[in-house]
């Protein structure tokens, strides 16, 4: 085992709740959009990957607005709330329990670390340096929204991740918290830790190495006992 692989949001961090519902939010209001999402329309809406996405099919599904002035919206929302989350939510974000003492493991052990994530790479660069500040160099590569999908069927940055690492699949772990990130990475072929959370509790996983409400009991050795399944040995006959 040569590397763990991380998502990001729900992952790392509980970052929807307390860190993008609230700055989607602010950036609707700042944009005179009579929109506010509760926490259980958010959750509804997390099978859309990308607040952008999401705010897309919103304006198409709840309002008679012209396609252009949706695009116009959504490039105007994009930047607005990046920066509303970066500078005023995510410094007040906790990392999950477990998430820095097997991190700080992996480092001690020479694992080699990576993000693969739907969320823009300027907010993953930026959760890392805030939360993560001792460990953020050992992160690369960082891919996330710009890189290319992640998720749905043309999703590819696991492969990606792995391709620029020089890594087989059976050398890494993935760690994620949502059937969509979970089946991009086994899509891969990762043997896949999911961390669930409290919106994607009782989702599907199955063929998952590990299921489990947090890594805080679990130790990186057993991390890696659990999820790192033996090479298949070629025939003899």
């Amino acid at each position: 085992m040569k590397a763990l692989i991380f998502d990001v949001d729900g992952t790392l961090v509980d970052t929807e709740r307390h860190g993008h519902l609230p700055a989607c939010n602010d950036a609707f209001a700042a944009l005179d959009l009579p929109i506010i999402w509760t926490w259980e329309t958010f959750k509804a809406i997390q099978h859309t990957p990308g607040n952008a996405r999401r705010l897309r099919w919103w304006l198409e599904q709840h309002t008679e607005l012209p396609l252009s002035e949706i695009d116009r919206l959504v490039d105007r929302f994009i930047p607005l709330k990046q920066s509303i989350y970066i500078e005023q939510y995510l410094p007040a974000l906790r990392l999950r329990p477990g998430v820095e003492r097997i991190i700080a493991e992996a480092v001690e052990a020479g694992l080699r670390l990576a993000v693969v994530s739907v969320s823009h790479e300027a907010q993953i660069h930026a959760l890392l340096r805030t939360h993560l500040a001792p460990y953020y160099e050992h992160f690369r590569p960082i891919l996330g929204k710009e890189s290319g999908a992640k998720t749905g069927d043309h999703g590819f940055l696991y492969e990606r991740c792995l391709a620029e690492m020089g890594l087989s699949p059976h050398e890494a772990i993935a760690v994620e918290d949502s059937e969509s990130g979970f089946r991009a990475a086994k899509r891969a072929g990762l043997p896949t830790a999911v961390i669930y959370n409290d919106y994607t509790f009782g989702h599907a996983f199955p063929g998952a190495e590990l299921v489990a409400r947090s890594l805080e009991p679990l130790s990186l050795e057993t991390l890696i006992r659990l999820c790192a399944a033996p090479i298949p040995m070629p025939s003899m006959n």
